[in-house]
């Protein structure tokens, strides 16, 4: 079997909840790409990451179906675990750094697979929603403190792969901040957070704590 690492990014103040994350320190004993979406799928996470280079933090990331260039909570997971200042992801350079409790990373919005921002007029509409149909991606929030910048937030994948909910999702957040211009302090999920603040130039930072589950 595959050593692997799991951890829990974006978990809540109270340090539960969060989005589970596997990561492959040594990717090179799978190193083919097939491989490695057979090894995601058979872990069933919404992401899977795979170390190439643990020293220049270049890494590989998989949901259950498919290779993505970018992903959020699997950068912010391996930054953490890693404790390097960047990742080379497939996407860009992604600058990395700890701060406290909490870890961050910072990207850029044009990396990340397309999303449908949807917004509702409450958080109790986005605490009523179900999973729409598969086929978009769609990231549900509304407005708990507007002023403050306070977010409730969903995110539903619309992929096939048996993860009809993502508990925290970095990249969406990421766009949001993108589009909204300013810090925003989400919660996601069933209680998980996440922190953002746009950055000079087109970046954004985006962060959370994490916690290694085994």
């Amino acid at each position: 079997m595959t050593a692997y690492d799991v951890l829990r990014v974006f978990c809540g103040p109270r340090g539960g909840y969060g989005n589970e994350l596997g990561v492959v320190r040594e990717g090179s004993v799978l190193p083919g790409r097939d491989e490695r979406q057979e090894f995601a799928a058979k872990l069933g996470f919404s992401e899977t990451v795979f170390v190439d280079d643990p020293e220049r933090g270049v890494i590989d990331i998989f949901t259950p179906t498919s290779r993505l260039p970018f992903a959020g909570h699997p950068c912010v997971g391996t930054a953490w675990l890693l404790d390097v200042p960047e990742l080379v992801t497939p996407a860009g350079v992604v600058g990395a750094r700890q701060d406290g409790e909490f870890c961050w990373i910072e990207a850029r919005a044009e990396w990340v697979p397309p999303r449908t921002l949807r917004q509702y007029a409450t958080a109790a509409e986005v605490d009523g929603l179900t999973p729409p149909p598969k086929g978009e991606w769609i990231y549900a929030w509304a407005w708990l403190d507007e002023p403050a910048g306070r977010i409730r937030a969903r995110a539903f994948p619309g992929r096939d792969d048996g993860i009809d909910e993502d508990e925290a999702t970095g990249a969406a957040a990421l766009l949001l901040t993108d589009r909204l211009g300013r810090a925003l302090n989400i919660t996601q999920g069933m209680g998980s957070q996440i922190l953002t603040a746009p950055q000079p130039h087109g970046w954004t930072e985006v962060g959370g704590r994490v916690r290694l589950e085994r």
